[in-house]
């Protein structure tokens, strides 16, 4: 496996990272469907998970949220900011997570402030025995006013377009403040118009010394301020470098098992097929 240098990546020896993980196995049906070695994040470093379906990519962001755990060892494999067994709310506060199944939840008819001020609460809309105060609403506004959709806080959630209802949720992300974003698969389901402005507001929150994690199968969904990328393959992190060195067309061809050619363009890569005549 290909290894990043992690004093490269801005890593302080004195200053524990805010994820670690050694040596750590998920395993399903007697079966491992993730194995990490080794990795690292530290604050404010944005990464892309890179891979095709089944390989892992889901599995690594659920051992960074506790959502799985892995085998035991000896040595724990997953530590946060240096903690074996951290508590859960400091996670959630340090997290937010934004996917395109969670667009699937929506189907309510609420106005945006209240999508958004439900992050507040971990809920879906302000709930219903909940006090919100004007404090709450104005974190909310502030909140679209930052990502350029403050026009919509009126809006019933379901007259909006899929890409800018995805907009929202990360909103009702940043609502929270957190230190670490994550995409799960942000673009999936969006027109161009939609892809543009979602990885437009990925590089606004890393504009904002936010790290930013995103999955994806696509390396166009790879903005240019994230400059690190895990190869995640038959449920092995195989490669963990600078995209430059990865985001090439024999890795991809290698890590998809089909012919494949990537270009670049001012920090954006693409990706297409090549097939015979």
């Amino acid at each position: 496996m290909e290894t990043i240098d992690q004093d490269a990546a801005g890593e302080k020896n004195d200053v524990a990272p805010l994820f670690q993980i050694h040596d750590a196995s998920v395993v399903r049906g007697g079966k491992t469907i993730l194995h990490v070695s080794d990795f690292s994040l530290v604050d404010g470093e944005h990464v892309a998970l890179l891979g095709p379906n089944g390989a892992g990519k889901s599995t690594f962001i659920q051992l960074l949220t506790r959502e799985v755990f892995p085998l035991w060892r000896e040595e724990p494999p997953v530590r946060f900011r240096g903690a074996a067994r951290p508590q859960l709310a400091d996670i959630k506060r340090t997290l937010g997570v934004v996917s395109s199944t969670m667009h699937d939840q929506v189907r309510v008819h609420l106005p945006v402030i209240d999508i958004v001020v439900g992050g507040l609460f971990g809920t879906l809309g302000v709930p219903l025995r909940g006090d919100v105060s004007a404090r709450d609403r104005s974190l909310a506004m502030d909140a679209l006013e930052r990502l350029g959709i403050a026009e919509l806080a009126g809006r019933d959630v379901m007259t909006l377009s899929t890409g800018q209802v995805r907009r929202v949720l990360v909103a009702r992300e940043l609502v929270r403040d957190p230190q670490v974003l994550i995409f799960d698969e942000p673009c999936t389901g969006l027109d161009p118009e939609g892809m543009y402005h979602v990885r437009q507001t990925m590089r606004t929150l890393a504009a904002e010394g936010r790290s930013v994690v995103l999955v994806t199968h696509y390396p166009e969904d790879i903005i240019p301020d994230i400059r690190r990328v895990l190869l995640v393959k038959d449920a092995e992190v195989f490669a963990d470098g600078p995209k430059e060195r990865l985001l090439t067309s024999e890795v991809m061809s290698e890590l998809f098992g089909v012919p494949l050619m990537v270009g670049e363009s001012g920090g954006w890569y693409s990706l297409r097929g090549v097939y015979g005549e």
